[in-house]
C-alpha cells in the first residue's frame, strides 16, 4: 500500500521541476497560462526601454505612438513627402480648372477674358475720374488686377483650403502640404493665362518702348509673390480651419485691402497735388499689399524700383514663413479632426 505522502500525478501533469521551459508557473486545465508567471533567473529581465521584438530581434520603441507629431521634423517631412507628390497635386490643380469651365468652347481663356474686361472698365473709369490719360493708366491698372487677383485668392481660398478638400484630407494618406501646393499651382495656372492681357497691353499702348533690362527683377517678384502665398495658405488655411470665424473676417478684410491698395488709382496722382493729400499718401508704407504689387508692376512697366519694397516684402516674407512652419509643427495632426 503506498502512503499519502506519495500520491501518484496523473500521466499527463508535468512537474515544475520536468518542465523544459524553466517555467515553474502551473498551467491550468483549460491551456491558459497563469496570470503572473515567475522567472526561474536563468535569464535577466530585459528592461522596458529596451524591449526586444522577438520576431524580428529589434529593440521595440516603448514610447506612445505619434508622440513625435508636433516636432520639426515631422513638418519638413510634410513639405518634402508633399513636394514629392507633385504628380498628384499638378494633376489635381489642372483637373481644378478644367472642371470649372467644363463643356464651355473656350474654356480656361474665360479667366483672361473675365480679368480683361474688369481691367478694361476700370481703367476707364478711373482714368476719367482721376485725368489721368487712358495711354499710361490703362496698363497700370491691367498689371495692378491681375498681381491682385493672386494675393486675393491666396488669402481667401487659402483660409479655406483645408475645409474645401476634407473629403481628400480623410480619405487619401498624402501629406497636408499637397493641398497648399495644389492652390497654388492653380493660381500659377491663372497668373499665366491671365498674362496674356499684359502682353496685348505691351504691344497696344506702347508699353515695350519703356522696358529695359531692369524687367528681369520681375521673376524673383513673381517668385516671391508665391512663396508668400504660400505660407498665408498654409497659416490662414490651419487656424480657419479651427475658428471657422476667421474666413468672414478675412473677406471683409481682403475688400478693405483692395479700396487702400493702389490697384485701381495712382499714388502719383495723390502726391502731384500736395499739401496734405501728399503727406496722407505716405501713409501707405503700412499696407503690405502695396509693397507686393509695387515690386512687380515696377518692373513691367518699365517705372522706376525702389529697394525699401523688396526689403519689407523680404522681411514679411521670412517672418511669415517662420510662423508656417510653427503652425505646421503644432497643429498639422490636428487638422484631419479639424475639418
Amino acid at each position: 500500500m503506498r502512503s499519502d505522502d506519495s500520491k501518484v500525478l496523473p500521466d499527463d501533469s508535468v512537474r515544475p521541476e520536468d518542465d523544459p521551459s524553466g517555467d515553474s508557473s502551473v498551467r491550468a486545465d483549460d491551456g491558459s497560462a497563469d496570470e503572473d508567471p515567475v522567472s526561474t533567473g536563468d535569464a535577466p529581465a530585459v528592461p522596458e526601454e529596451a524591449a526586444v521584438d522577438t520576431a524580428t530581434a529589434e529593440p521595440v520603441s516603448t514610447e506612445p505612438i505619434g508622440s513625435d507629431s508636433q516636432t520639426f521634423q515631422r513638418a519638413f517631412k510634410d513639405f518634402r513627402v508633399g513636394f514629392g507628390q507633385r504628380e498628384l497635386w499638378l494633376s489635381l490643380g489642372w483637373q481644378d480648372i478644367k472642371q470649372r469651365y467644363r463643356r464651355s468652347v473656350l474654356g480656361p481663356f474665360w479667366i483672361t477674358i473675365a480679368t480683361g474686361v474688369q481691367a478694361a472698365a476700370m481703367g476707364l473709369l478711373y482714368a476719367a475720374l482721376l485725368g489721368q490719360p487712358i495711354k499710361d493708366y490703362m496698363p497700370y491698372v491691367a498689371v495692378g488686377i491681375i498681381v491682385w487677383n493672386v494675393i486675393n485668392a491666396s488669402i481667401l481660398e487659402g483660409a479655406d483650403v483645408f475645409v474645401a478638400n476634407e473629403g481628400l484630407i480623410k480619405q487619401l494618406p498624402s501629406a497636408l502640404s499637397v493641398h497648399v501646393y495644389r492652390l497654388v499651382w492653380r493660381q500659377l495656372l491663372f497668373f499665366a493665362h491671365n498674362m496674356l492681357i499684359y502682353a496685348v497691353v505691351l504691344v497696344a499702348f506702347g508699353v515695350w518702348e519703356k522696358l529695359h533690362w531692369t524687367a528681369i527683377f520681375a521673376i524673383p517678384a513673381l517668385g516671391l509673390l508665391f512663396l508668400n502665398a504660400m505660407w498665408v495658405s498654409i497659416v490662414f488655411g490651419i487656424f480657419s480651419t479651427r475658428y471657422r470665424d476667421i474666413t468672414p473676417i478675412l473677406g471683409s478684410l481682403t475688400l478693405m485691402l483692395f479700396v487702400l491698395t493702389p490697384v485701381m488709382w495712382n499714388t502719383k496722382s495723390l502726391v502731384d497735388q500736395g499739401g496734405q493729400v501728399s503727406e496722407r499718401a505716405k501713409l501707405l508704407e503700412v499696407i503690405p499689399t502695396y509693397h507686393y504689387l509695387e515690386i512687380i508692376r515696377a518692373p513691367l512697366l518699365g517705372d522706376d524700383q525702389h529697394l525699401y519694397h523688396w526689403v519689407i516684402v523680404g522681411t514679411i516674407t521670412v517672418i511669415g514663413w517662420i510662423v508656417a512652419i510653427f503652425a505646421m509643427k503644432q497643429f498639422r495632426s490636428r487638422v484631419p479632426y479639424w475639418v
